[in-house]
């Protein structure tokens, strides 16, 4: 797979592009030894023609946040999976939030009886865990509350199917189709599950990618399946079912260095052809070609 270094994004209608900008579980990582796969947490931006959708809010968005800044973005959605820390300790951290000129919604369905997407954030962002409050944003912010199984229609072209996974606290798995083209977004999500399985069968159904959690290894998994997450074996055998076309390795556990990262990656290849390590900076196209474009220029 060759990659090549990409200094501008276009927006382009009926493409659909994918760029990874956290792809760590659990906890940031840093350290030469993680630098090829990146250390940030789960962040994965999703853009329709020029409608900006991101998933999960982990460190990562804060490179999210500076590239789509500079790019002069203004409206943009946000899609939590869940709220564990990984996956929302960022968002305080994301440009957009404190531009006047933006707007953007935040949406989260994983816990309706229990949290509001609203309540997710203000009780992330107060004393005395954060020295800042969602008042202090200047963008135009909505809030909005889904639940599993809502397809959610954020602008005109764009379907987003939701089903809820399985994870301690509930998670929400996305299916984005846009274009012709469709790419699932499955982190953090055992395999327990039987309802969950065939969840995860139907927004895999056929996509272009499945980004999938697969933080654990076969051997690790068997004493920690009460964490709720997978291994490349249970991707690769999910995408085989569900005749996707790639499988993009996601959720990487923080102290999986770059070596065995790649060594999963080759295994996992040997598999299901179309398996990939996912590493910040990452970026694919979808339309009629389903051409690779490869690394984007990361933001210093």
């Amino acid at each position: 797979m060759q990659s090549r270094r990409l200094l501008v994004q276009p927006p382009a209608d009926g493409v659909l592009w994918v760029t990874f900008w956290g792809v760590r579980g659990s906890i940031p990582t840093a350290g030469p030894e993680y630098q090829a796969t990146g250390g940030n947490t789960a962040c994965v931006e999703i853009r329709c023609g020029a409608h900006v959708l991101l998933f999960d809010a982990g460190t990562g968005v804060r490179k999210a946040g500076i590239a789509l800044a500079r790019e002069g973005v203004t409206a943009f959605d946000i899609f939590l999976s869940h709220s564990h820390y990984d996956h929302i300790i960022g968002l305080p951290f994301f440009a957009p939030l404190f531009d006047p000129q933006a707007h953007g919604t935040i949406w989260s369905g994983h816990a309706p009886s229990v949290a509001t997407t609203r309540g997710i954030v203000e009780e992330l962002l107060r004393p005395p865990f954060f020295p800042a409050s969602p008042t202090m944003f200047r963008a135009s912010i909505a809030y909005k509350d889904f639940k599993a199984g809502d397809i959610i229609r954020p602008a005109a072209g764009i379907a987003i199917d939701t089903a809820q996974l399985d994870h301690p606290g509930g998670v929400i798995g996305y299916r984005v189709a846009f274009g012709g083209s469709a790419v699932a977004y499955l982190t953090d999500t055992g395999t327990r599950s039987e309802d969950a399985n065939k969840a995860a069968l139907r927004l895999a159904d056929r996509a272009d990618m499945v980004i999938y959690d697969c933080m654990y290894t076969e051997e690790e998994a068997p004493g920690r399946a009460e964490f709720g997450h997978s291994t490349w074996k249970q991707g690769a055998e999910l995408c085989r079912t569900a005749k996707a076309k790639r499988l993009a390795m996601f959720h990487h556990a923080p102290d999986r260095d770059d070596a065995e990262v790649s060594a999963l990656e080759t295994a996992a290849r040997s598999e299901f052809a179309g398996a990939f390590a996912a590493r910040e900076g990452m970026q694919f196209s979808f339309s009629a070609k389903d051409e690779l474009l490869g690394a984007v220029a990361s933001p210093s």
